[in-house]
């Protein structure tokens, strides 16, 4: 079953904005870390935006200052709000969870995928 499922691609004019939105499922456990990747054609998929349960982040510089990503733990969802947006920027974009949990005092980590929605930025 889909455990994390993105949703706000679409198309939009450069200088335009979208809101991306992730859901987990509630058969994911124990997320402490969520970011959104993204990949173009021909390009290897790289980190756009990472959050902390507690709320820190982190941005490629491509996007700081006019991305914001944020997240409702209580919900297990996660938003990017993508503003002033390039041409640049077009690619699928992917959400992502990590779980840490301990079994038998060996710590696990699980990475966690969605399916990826488009964004294309014409200019």
């Amino acid at each position: 079953q889909e455990q994390l499922v993105e949703s706000g691609g679409g198309l939009v004019q450069a200088g335009g904005s979208l809101r991306l939105s992730c859901a987990a499922s509630g058969s994911i456990f124990s997320i402490n870390l969520m970011g959104w990747y993204r990949q173009a054609p021909g390009n290897q998929r790289e980190l756009v935006a990472g959050i902390t349960t507690g709320g820190s982040t982190n941005y490629a510089d491509s996007v700081k200052g006019r991305f914001t990503i944020s997240r409702d733990n209580a919900k297990n969802t996660m938003s990017l709000q993508m503003n002033s947006l390039k041409p640049e920027d077009t690619a699928v974009y992917y959400c992502n969870a990590v779980s840490t949990v301990l079994r038998g005092g060996v710590r696990i980590t699980r990475n966690y995928w969605g399916q990826g929605t488009q964004v294309t930025v014409s200019s």
